[in-house]
């Protein structure tokens, strides 16, 4: 399965479109790091929301590649977490602790936008 990874300013976003295999998220966990190094990506959003179910496997992965961006000077932010994925996601105690999420792809880019500037969000009271 071949998941695109668009470049929006110093961001990538990768879709994943169809339910991967094993192979196909060490695939793109390989690209994404590669391409955030290449790049030189100050964030990634991973956009989800295609996906019926999110095992624990895909959990493990998405968090590992949000550890080894974060090395690589880059913040992950999922998105589009459908709510019955987020439902037995919960239910089975799988967590994204490195990442960050989002509702949309667009909410993913502000979430990125306030961890690299969280002072910019807030007011003076």
């Amino acid at each position: 399965m071949h998941v695109p990874i668009l470049k929006v300013g110093p961001v990538l976003v990768a879709a994943v479109q169809d339910e991967l295999t094993d192979s196909g998220w060490r695939e793109l966990r390989d690209r994404l790091v590669e391409r955030a190094g290449r790049d030189r990506a100050r964030g990634v959003v991973i956009d989800v929301s295609s996906m019926d179910v999110m095992d624990s496997y895909a959990t493990r992965i998405v968090d590992a590649i949000a550890r080894i961006l974060r090395y690589r000077g880059a913040d992950t932010v999922v998105v589009g977490v459908q709510p019955s994925v987020a439902f037995a996601m919960a239910q089975l105690g799988l967590r994204l602790p490195s990442a960050g999420t989002a509702l949309d792809v667009d909410e993913g880019l502000v979430e990125l936008q306030r961890r690299k500037h969280p002072a910019a969000g807030q007011h003076d009271s």
